[in-house]
C-alpha cells in the first residue's frame, strides 16, 4: 500500500511553514543533531520556532526514556525548556516490559500471582549499547523502568528478548562500572550490518519461541562519523526466521497521536518533521498529520545532492515512488536562512 499524497511542495527555507502551523513533531537523528552535536542551524530554528509560541515536541525511535532525550538537549546546544516534552520507543517498550514481566510473580499473561511470589525476577536476553557509547544513555535508564526483570546471557534461562541496541548482548549487573557484567559480542553489526553473530542467538530464542520487544525500530541512522546500524534489523530478521515480536516507535501512528495529545493543537495544525521516509513520512501519513522530509539526513546518499541543497525532482519523485510515502513538503535541512523559496513542485 503506498502513503502519500498526490502532491508535494519543496521550499528552500521554513519561513513559509512556520507560519501555517502551530505545532512542530520534530525527530532527533539527522533533523536536529547527530548524536554528537546540532546540525547546522537546528538550534537557530528551534530558538526562531520558539520565539514565535510555536509548540515543539520530540518523537524519537531512541530506545532510551523520554527524559534522558531531554536531558541531553543542554550538551547539543538546545534548550529544554523550548519543548513541551518528548516521546520515545523506549519509553513505551520498557511500559509494556513492566507490564508484562516486571512483577516477578506474574503469570504468563502479565497478571499477579501470589503463588508465585517467592519467584525471582524474569529473565531476557538483551541486544544493547555497550559501555562508552557517546550517542546513546547508559542502557541502565531503560533497565530501571522495566520493573523486576534482569538480562541474561543464557538463551536457555531467559523468558523472553529485548531488541534496545546495537553494541553488545549483556548480562546482568546494575552498574556500568560492575566488572560482574558479561558481554558477549554482536560482531561488526553496529558498523556494517552483519547479522552473522547475531544469527546464532536469534536462532536458540527461535527454537524456544521467546517472544521479543524492539524498542528501536530504526534500520540506520547518521551519526557525526557515518551510518550506523539499528535494533530494528535484528526485529525484522527474527521475524523473517518466524519469531514473534512487539515493536514500538515510528512508524506506529499510536506514537503520533500521543504527541498531538500533548499538543492540544488539531492536526491540521501539526506537523511531523523527519529524515526517514519509512519511519517518518509514512508514519505522518498514517496518523493524518502533514509531514516535512528532510532531504540530508539517512536518504542523503540516494538522492545524489550536497547536504543543504535541493534533491533533483525527478531523484525525488523517484524515491518516493520506491519507498511508497510522499510528504506534504521538501526540505533541505532543518535550519533557517534568508533566501529565496524554491518554486512549489506538484
Amino acid at each position: 500500500m503506498r502513503l502519500f499524497a498526490t502532491a508535494f511542495q519543496a521550499h528552500a527555507t521554513i519561513q513559509a511553514l512556520a507560519s501555517r502551523y502551530q505545532g512542530f513533531i520534530l525527530d532527533q537523528f539527522g533533523v536536529l543533531h547527530n548524536g554528537q552535536h546540532a546540525l547546522p542551524g537546528a538550534v537557530e530554528l528551534v530558538e526562531y520556532l520558539a520565539r514565535a509560541n510555536k509548540k515543539l515536541i520530540i518523537l524519537s525511535n531512541t530506545s532510551s526514556p523520554a527524559h534522558t532525550t531531554l536531558q541531553r538537549l543542554p550538551g547539543l546546544g538546545f534548550n529544554p525548556d523550548h519543548f513541551i516534552g518528548a516521546v520515545t520507543s523506549g519509553d513505551e517498550a520498557s511500559k509494556l516490559i513492566r507490564e508484562t514481566y516486571g512483577g516477578g510473580n506474574c503469570d504468563e499473561n502479565g497478571r499477579r500471582d501470589d503463588d508465585k511470589a517467592d519467584i525471582g525476577p524474569k529473565r531476557f536476553v538483551w541486544f544493547t549499547w555497550g559501555k562508552g557509547n557517546s550517542n546513546a544513555p547508559s542502557p541502565l535508564h531503560f533497565l530501571k523502568q522495566c520493573g523486576h526483570v534482569e538480562p541474561t546471557l543464557s538463551v536457555e534461562e531467559a523468558d523472553f528478548v529485548v531488541a534496545h541496541g546495537s553494541g553488545v548482548i549483556r548480562g546482568p549487573g546494575l552498574s556500568d562500572d560492575d566488572g560482574d557484567i558479561g558481554f558477549q559480542s554482536m560482531g561488526s553489526f553496529l558498523e556494517d550490518g552483519d547479522l552473522t553473530e547475531v544469527d546464532k542467538v536469534l536462532k536458540k530464542c527461535l527454537e524456544l519461541d521467546l517472544p521479543m520487544i524492539c524498542a528501536n525500530p530504526d534500520f540506520v541512522v547518521q551519526y557525526s562519523d557515518g551510518f550506523r546500524y539499528m535494533p530494528g534489523n535484528i526485529a525484522r530478521r527474527y521475524q523473517e526466521m518466524g519469531g514473534r515480536c512487539t515493536t514500538f516507535g515510528k512508524p506506529h501512528s499510536e506514537h503520533f497521536e500521543a504527541c498531538i495529545r500533548e499538543l492540544g493543537l488539531d492536526k491540521d495544525d501539526v506537523v511531523h518533521v523527519g529524515d526517514s521516509l519509512h519511519h517518518d513520512i509514512a508514519g505522518a501519513n498514517l496518523a493524518g498529520i502533514p509531514s516535512i522530509f528532510i532531504t540530508g539526513g539517512i536518504h542523503a546518499d540516494e538522492l545524489g545532492a550536497a547536504i543543504g541543497d535541493m534533491p533533483d525532482e525527478k531523484r525525488l519523485n523517484n524515491l518516493f515512488e520506491r519507498e511508497g510515502a510522499t510528504p506534504t513538503h521538501v526540505l533541505p535541512m532543518f535550519r533557517l536562512y534568508d533566501g529565496a523559496e524554491r518554486n512549489d513542485i506538484t
